[in-house]
């Protein structure tokens, strides 16, 4: 499945401000969403592995993919398209020899030296972050900020011109522009579209911020 970063949204099953998860993921998916990931840190397996197989079937006839974070396991056990790993997760080499050739893998990265780590042989793209503040997951270290994300994102390009690169934390329709003026290939978020009244209507506010701010890149 083609990979595109242009409007990556999460779901959180705790986070869904009383919408139904899979109807979250095809709403998002409606308004533009390219990417799904499941996150769900706090779920119990058996759970988290039912509600990745339910997005799956509901995403695969949008030709949406759908990515489990962190768990390997779940991933392959749910059938979704790939995996998404953090610092403390499996090595994504290892990731990649459990899930195939064809699967989606990513990692998140936010120092120069995450950045000198990242196995390039291993990933599709890399998620830059936090750029922005966020209340949707506990971030220890100051924000990257803008200047922090281009600075990232031009040591990446100068390992892997093409590779593609997602900004993830504290976006939203106001400041997506900004991050793909940075050099973000696409947003990754959660609040900005499980908080909205009408998730379908507000990922396509995001997507549209994305779309224009490509189009005016130098």
């Amino acid at each position: 499945m083609k990979l595109d970063l242009s409007l990556y949204v999460l779901i959180d099953p705790d986070q869904t401000f009383g919408f139904d998860p899979v109807a979250l993921a095809r709403a998002a998916a409606s308004g533009g969403a390219t990417v799904i990931q499941l996150r769900d840190k706090g779920g119990a397996i058996r759970r988290t592995i039912a509600l990745a197989a339910a997005l799956k079937a509901a995403l695969a006839p949008m030709g949406v993919p759908l990515l489990v974070n962190d768990r390997v396991d779940i991933a392959a056990a749910a059938g979704a398209d790939g995996v998404h790993l953090g610092q403390d997760d499996i090595e994504p080499a290892l990731a990649r020899r459990l899930l195939g050739p064809r699967a989606i893998i990513g990692q998140t990265v936010k120092s120069a030296a995450h950045v000198a780590a990242v196995p390039l042989g291993a990933v599709d793209y890399v998620a830059v972050g936090g750029v922005f503040a966020t209340l949707s997951k506990t971030n220890p270290d100051p924000p990257l900020g803008l200047g922090g994300l281009a600075a990232r994102i031009a040591e990446l390009r100068a390992r892997k011109a093409a590779l593609p690169i997602a900004a993830i934390a504290g976006i939203d329709a106001a400041n997506a522009g900004s991050v793909i003026a940075a050099g973000a290939d696409g947003v990754a978020l959660i609040s900005a579209i499980a908080k909205a009244s009408d998730p379908a209507a507000a990922a396509a506010a995001v997507r549209r911020a994305v779309d224009r701010a490509r189009e005016t890149a130098p």
